[in-house]
């Protein structure tokens, strides 16, 4: 798989390199032929002080579809939002280990999200005040008219952030049909993980 690293001083990291020996290292104004190229993921490095969502805006469309995550100098709750709110697929530190880099390839080009475990259970827990803060309306409720009275509970404790865990014991069920119970609704809601099923309980879809 091709890999496209984007980085306005083109200086590579030895993480990258480690991870992705074959990668091109591209500056923001050398994105002309990535559209048109085979499948692969664009990853782009996001420098202290820069704004996500002007940065990512002249990126994103020149993506060709493909999965782009942004390699963070400074990532935070916000940032990560910011980044999935603007087309991300993903988030991750910019100096993250050769095999962190791997799993995060490994889980966009599967078409998941990744934010890192550090950040995903703030992100679960957050999501609907920092989406509230942006939406011009409500979000809407039908998604839970596809599932059942339990499966619905069950999706609305984990986009509060709640473990496998925490929800058997409020539920009184055991972990293992926690599992399943989420196995049943990330299949009837076509969704991949934790995070897309918050983020659509809180009304955005990525």
């Amino acid at each position: 798989m091709q890999h496209w690293i984007i980085d306005p001083k083109g200086i590579p990291v030895p993480s990258w390199q480690e991870a992705m020996p074959a990668a091109k290292l591209l500056g923001r104004d050398q994105l002309g032929g990535i559209a048109a190229a085979g499948q692969g993921i664009v990853w782009c490095r996001l420098r202290s002080g820069e704004d996500v969502e002007l940065v990512l805006g002249g990126i994103v469309p020149l993506a060709g579809g493909k999965p782009l995550v942004v390699l963070c100098d400074e990532p935070d709750e916000a940032v990560v939002m910011q980044a999935l709110s603007a087309g991300a697929a993903g988030c991750c530190n910019t100096h993250a280990a050769p095999e962190v880099l791997r799993q995060v390839a490994a889980v966009v080009s599967n078409g998941g999200l990744w934010v890192g475990q550090a950040l995903l259970r703030q992100l679960l827990g957050s999501t609907s005040r920092i989406l509230g803060e942006k939406a011009e309306r409500p979000p809407r409720d039908d998604w839970s008219r596809l599932l059942s009275e339990r499966e619905t509970q069950v999706a609305r404790l984990v986009a509060g952030g709640a473990s496998n865990k925490e929800i058997a014991s409020q539920l009184a069920i055991t972990e293992r049909t926690v599992k399943a119970h989420l196995t049943a609704v990330f299949e009837k809601l076509s969704l991949r993980d934790r995070l897309q099923l918050s983020l659509r309980i809180n009304g955005l879809t990525l």
